[in-house]
């Protein structure tokens, strides 16, 4: 995403493990700086992807690789991270993740072309996998009681800040420098995570019994029916139904089947238990979360490289552009998350997505080639932020709360997922409005505004999900 949204339910996917910890600030600086690094990286690779356009020569699919092939690995491998960081050690694996993370950084600064940029925007994809799930877990080990939920809170305001500020950072530094640049400012933020984990984090790690399942032919048939169904929605609108489009399409398809089918089969051992959707309510969060998250994916993609590539804007202006929206986010999701209380859960998430899909569709109406920023662009902004801001809360509540307390963690830990797949298919669909827009700016303004119709209506879809199939008694705080 070209800004930091952090994925609904990251603040509810730690563990509670052993409670001990050789020093306790020193951890919350380690998990904040590593889980920060996915902020940051998210939203300064999309304030540059049209540099890092000109100067590999790509295409418009190249540009979707650039975000997928991160996103791609995320998405499929979260729940596997999680998982072997409690059966293994997440001080192990959260480190792991922050060395692979490093790693790939360093690989992309020196990228000689495209295909190597893919490669190590994967590994730190795999990385952060790795980071995202463990870091929280790690401070649930850490703190307990009322210092638990500061701990939290503190991390949860420290990616609100990184993502308020990564896009303008990542805009001067593109327009200082070069993109390359742009993956070099986080590495200190890594070597920083790497120096407070060694000193400071304790291990901790789950009981056998208790250990969430590692479900390694689930996490194969998922990881290569999304990669191949997103090679086949990425191709499409260059070479259309030929048969190697159609041939990833239908392998994509057959091998997500056999996720569904060999998830079925493990029961409660499996990576994603399929039990967990009989909760109509649950199923209903999990549709708005795909359908709320896609539209914010593929706006947020695509918005810089409007700005940039159509209205001139330097990268440093994009950025800029862009602050509103996690801005009032952040300054407004704990302040209307009392909302929920007083109209219900159910209620806040039906008007939370419908002021997103008003946004969307107020950015369709007023933008256009005699626009401006302020005109065309930030209403619509505004009001998106502000629907944003009244969902965040109450979804993590109404996961948590939609299932019996033994999935609370699995529950938060699909629905994170989820939300990252949903990014990962609208990034992967964006190419019919990007092909055509190589040629003509315009067209690239006229694309956005039809996506922007689109994204509206994935919103009040949303909307609907919630509306047809929340139960408030489900999910209404102290009713479980």
């Amino acid at each position: 995403m070209a800004i930091a949204v952090a994925p609904p339910c990251d603040e509810t996917q730690g563990r509670q493990g052993s409670g001990t910890c050789p020093s306790q600030t020193g951890t919350l600086i380690a998990t904040v700086l590593g889980s920060s690094l996915a902020f940051v990286m998210g939203a300064i690779v999309n304030v540059a992807l049209p540099q890092m356009q000109t100067d590999l020569g790509t295409d418009a699919a190249g540009l979707q690789w650039i975000v997928n092939s991160y996103l791609l690995p995320l998405s499929a491998l979260v729940l596997v991270g999680s998982a072997l960081g409690d059966r293994y050690g997440r001080k192990r694996f959260f480190m792991l993740g922050l060395w692979l993370y490093a790693a790939a950084t360093v690989a992309c600064v020196f990228a000689p072309g495209l295909e190597w940029l893919l490669a190590a925007r994967a590994v730190q994809g795999l990385g952060a996998a790795l980071i995202a799930p463990n870091s929280l877990a790690i401070l649930a080990d850490a703190f307990s009681g009322e210092e638990r939920g500061k701990a939290v809170g503190s991390w949860a305001a420290a990616g609100a800040i990184a993502g308020a500020v990564a896009p303008l950072a990542g805009g001067v530094v593109v327009d200082w420098q070069n993109w390359r640049w742009a993956f070099a400012i986080v590495l200190p933020l890594a070597a920083a995570a790497l120096a407070f984990g060694y000193r400071s984090i304790a291990e901790s790690r789950e009981d056998e019994e208790d250990c969430a399942p590692l479900d390694i032919p689930g996490a194969v048939l998922v990881t290569l029916g999304l990669g191949a169904a997103v090679y086949g929605l990425v191709a499409l609108p260059e070479s259309g139904f030929a048969a190697a489009n159609l041939g990833a399409l239908g392998l994509g398809l057959a091998a997500l089947a056999g996720f569904v089918v060999v998830e079925h089969k493990k029961g409660q051992k499996a990576m994603l238990p399929l039990g967990i959707f009989g909760s109509r309510s649950f199923t209903g969060i999990s549709l708005l979360t795909l359908l709320l998250y896609a539209a914010l994916g593929a706006l947020l993609v695509l918005l810089p490289l409007m700005l940039i590539n159509a209205y001139g804007y330097s990268a440093t202006g994009a950025g800029a552009a862009m602050l509103p929206f996690p801005l009032i986010m952040g300054l407004l999701s704990r302040r209307v998350g009392g909302l929920a209380t007083k109209l219900g859960i159910r209620r806040t998430l039906t008007i939370g997505p419908v002021l997103v899909g008003a946004g969307f569709a107020l950015m369709a109406i007023m933008n256009g080639p005699e626009a401006s920023y302020w005109t065309g662009i930030l209403p619509g902004l505004i009001v998106m932020a502000l629907g944003m801001a009244t969902s965040v809360a109450p979804l993590t509540t109404a996961v948590i709360n939609a299932v019996a307390d033994r999935f609370t963690g699995i529950a938060s830990g699909v629905n994170n997922a989820i939300s990252r797949t949903a990014g990962l298919i609208a990034t992967a669909l964006l190419g019919f409005v990007l092909t055509g827009g190589e040629a003509d700016p315009q067209t690239l303004v006229s694309g956005f505004s039809q996506t922007a119709w689109v994204c509206s209506a994935l919103a009040f879809g949303a909307a609907a999900c919630v509306w047809f199939l929340v139960d408030e008694s489900e999910v209404r705080e102290g009713d479980r």
